[in-house]
C-alpha cells in the first residue's frame, strides 16, 4: 500500500459499484475499498441510488486495511460537518398517557366483573372449611 493509503486519511475516490450494502470505490494504485451503507450519510440512508451514481468522484476516509485480505473499510460520513439538529435528535411529541391506577394487592383487588374483592387463600380456605362443617 501506499503512504496515501493509511487509516484516518481523506482521499478522493470514485464510485464503481453500488449494491444494497454499500458502495465500491476505486481508490489509487488499483485499489477499491467498501463504503458501508451506514457510513454514506448522517442520516438513515434507504437506497444508496439517492445519495450516490456509478462514475460519482466521493471523498471518502479511510476506516480500516485489513493487511492479510487486502478490504478496505471507507466512510463518506466521515468527511462531511455533522448536521445541527439530526432527525434523532428531535425531541419525540408526547404521547398522551393513561391516568395511573392503583396497583391490585392481594387484599385490595376489585373485580370489575362481579364487584368482589378478591380475598387471600387463606380467607378463602376459612370459608370453606367453615361450608363444609357445615354441610357434614
Amino acid at each position: 500500500m501506499s503512504n496515501n493509503l493509511e487509516v484516518g486519511t481523506i482521499v478522493v475516490g470514485k464510485v464503481t459499484a453500488i449494491k444494497p450494502f454499500g458502495a465500491f470505490v476505486a481508490l489509487e494504485e488499483g485499489k477499491e475499498g467498501l463504503v458501508h451503507i451506514s457510513q454514506i450519510a448522517h442520516g438513515f440512508v434507504k437506497d444508496i441510488n439517492e445519495h450516490l451514481s456509478v462514475g460519482a468522484e466521493v471523498k471518502v476516509k479511510i476506516l480500516s486495511i485489513d493487511e492479510a485480505s487486502g478490504k478496505i473499510s471507507l466512510s463518506i460520513r466521515a468527511t462531511q460537518p455533522v448536521p445541527e439538529t439530526q432527525e434523532q435528535d428531535k425531541p419525540r411529541a408526547e404521547r398522551p398517557r393513561r391516568p395511573k391506577s392503583k396497583k391490585a394487592t392481594v387484599n385490595n383487588y376489585q373485580d370489575p366483573q362481579n364487584n368482589q374483592s378478591f380475598n387471600s387463600l387463606e380467607d378463602k380456605l376459612k370459608v370453606w372449611l367453615e361450608q363444609s362443617e357445615k354441610n357434614q
